[in-house]
Parts: C-alpha cells; sequence; structure tokens
C-alpha cells in the first residue's frame, strides 16, 4: 500500500461525501467523485465550492488555496474511473446490499493494493468485506457531519482487516486534520451505539407526551451541557439514517431495548427526514 494517499476516489456524492471531498482536496489529494444519480456529483461540487467561499469570506482560506481545491476535484462518469487511484471511500446510502454492491465492483476495477473503506456510522465492516476479494483491505472511517467541521472519525477494523489498512486509514484522516479514534467491529461502532439510543429515546419521550420536542431538546442542551438536543441533532443527521441505524442496532444485538420508536418510523414512512425534507420532529425553511 501506498505511504501517502495522493488519488483518492469517493463513491457516493451525498452531504458526507462532498464533505469528505471537500476536506481531501484541501488537504491537496486529487478526487474522483462518482455517484450513481444523475446530477448528484454536479450537486456535490457546486455544495463544495460553496463552503469553500465561506471559508474565503471568514479569512480562514485563501483565494489561491480555493483554486487549487476546486482544481482537485474530478467528475467521473463511473466506477471504471476509479481504476488508477490509492484509496476509494465508499460513501452511499447506509444499506448493507447498497454498499456490498458498490464494494464487490471496486474490487474488481481498482489495483490491488488500494484500500477500500466505508463510512458506514453503524453495519458490519466484517460483513461489508466479504463481499470482496480483498477483505483485509477493507476498514471502516466513519466522518461526522458536517465533515469540515467534526474532527472525529471512527477507524473500524473489520475480523480480516490488517494492520497496514489501519495504519494507511488513520494517516489519511490525520492528513485530513482529523482525530482517528480506532474502535472494534460491533454494530454502531461506538458513537451510534451510544447516540441512537438517546436520539430514541428522545422520541419516546415526546410520543408519550413527557414534555414538548424543544422541551426536550432544552433538558439535554442547558442540563446536560449537549451543544445540539436529541431531537434537533436527529433532524440535521436525517431520521431515515437515524431508522436504519436502530434498526441495525436490533438486528445485530437481537435486543428489543433497540426497537425504533413508532414515531421515528411514521415520521420516515410520512417522509419528514428533517432538514433535508424541510421537515422531522420541527418544520425548516425549504432553501431556495
Amino acid at each position: 500500500m501506498a505511504d501517502s494517499i495522493d488519488r483518492l476516489g469517493i463513491v457516493g456524492t451525498g452531504t458526507m461525501g462532498a464533505g469528505i471531498a471537500q476536506v481531501a482536496a484541501q488537504a491537496g489529494c486529487d478526487i474522483w467523485l462518482v455517484d450513481a444519480t444523475p446530477g448528484a456529483v454536479g450537486l456535490a461540487v457546486d455544495r463544495i465550492r460553496k463552503g469553500l467561499a465561506r471559508g474565503v469570506e471568514r479569512g480562514t482560506l485563501t483565494d489561491e488555496s480555493r483554486n487549487a481545491a476546486l482544481a482537485r476535484l474530478h467528475p467521473a462518469p463511473d466506477l471504471a474511473a476509479l481504476a488508477d487511484v490509492q484509496f476509494v471511500v465508499e460513501a452511499v446510502v447506509e444499506r448493507e446490499p447498497a454498499k456490498t454492491e458498490v464494494l464487490a465492483a471496486l474490487d474488481r476495477l481498482v489495483g490491488p493494493d488500494t484500500v477500500l473503506a466505508s463510512n458506514t456510522s453503524s453495519i458490519s465492516i466484517t460483513r461489508l468485506a466479504a463481499a470482496t476479494g480483498r477483505p483485509d483491505r477493507v476498514v471502516g472511517m466513519h466522518f461526522f457531519n458536517p465533515v469540515p467541521v467534526m474532527r472525529l472519525v471512527e477507524i473500524v477494523s473489520g475480523v480480516h482487516t490488517a494492520e497496514a489498512t489501519v495504519a494507511t486509514a488513520r494517516d489519511l484522516a490525520l492528513r485530513l486534520g482529523k482525530t482517528p479514534v480506532e474502535v472494534r467491529d460491533y454494530p454502531g461502532f461506538v458513537s451510534n451505539r451510544l447516540l441512537m439510543p438517546m436520539i430514541n429515546e428522545a422520541a419516546y419521550a415526546l410520543l408519550e407526551g413527557v414534555a414538548t420536542a424543544e422541551a426536550i431538546d432544552q433538558v439535554m442542551t442547558l442540563g446536560m451541557n449537549h451543544p445540539m438536543g436529541p431531537l434537533a441533532l436527529a433532524d440535521l443527521i436525517g431520521l431515515d439514517v437515524c431508522l436504519d441505524i436502530m434498526r441495525v442496532l436490533q438486528a445485530g444485538f437481537g435486543d428489543d431495548k433497540y426497537r425504533p420508536c413508532p414515531l421515528l418510523v411514521n415520521l420516515v414512512a410520512a417522509g419528514y427526514l428533517g432538514r433535508k425534507s424541510g421537515r422531522g420532529f420541527y418544520t425548516y425553511e425549504q432553501q431556495s
């Protein structure tokens, strides 16, 4: 495996993929962006351009650095464009079949030494790696939203993940200005094993009429000094993502304490996904 990652592929260019691409481009990596949804890569590049522009406005980024970062972004039509990259981050929807399909296809296309990393927030790295012929070179890199701001990256080792692969992922995270924390391959890892049950319990408290959404969040922000209440945070993450993770936890541990709150299930079924849809536990003004 390469000592320094200079050519990085990103598959899935939604909020997380675009954020990872932005920090990687600012760190000097050339990025190839792939998404199966028509127009998604263009939207991601626009999102990155706006993020970099905010850095220039705040004085944390020069015009030259912004232009250099934008020049490192390479929209790609399909996975075949990633044949020569050294490292790929998969950031597609948090559903195991979608991720295994992408990883299996990448395994056939990229070089034998290329590391395949998944940005999964809860799914077993061991199972994802089993879809490939290189399980020793598959690793979890769980970034946090918003990626340009949040410092943590969970580095997740599957059963077969080689130490050299972990080291490569750790070094890349450091290059991107992140703090890598190594965790083992259990459902939800550490972050979502702790966070999602809190969000789910907050949804139950709302469903049962214990308090309003605003009051529940204030208890946690003012009483526990959390920067954001659990229901507002769920809206930021996406209620569909929260539901997917709760289902992974319930299936992975076989414990009903992880049963998704019916209110969360119903909101997702209604299309109320949080900020990205304009309504979740709260209602938001739609961005034009």
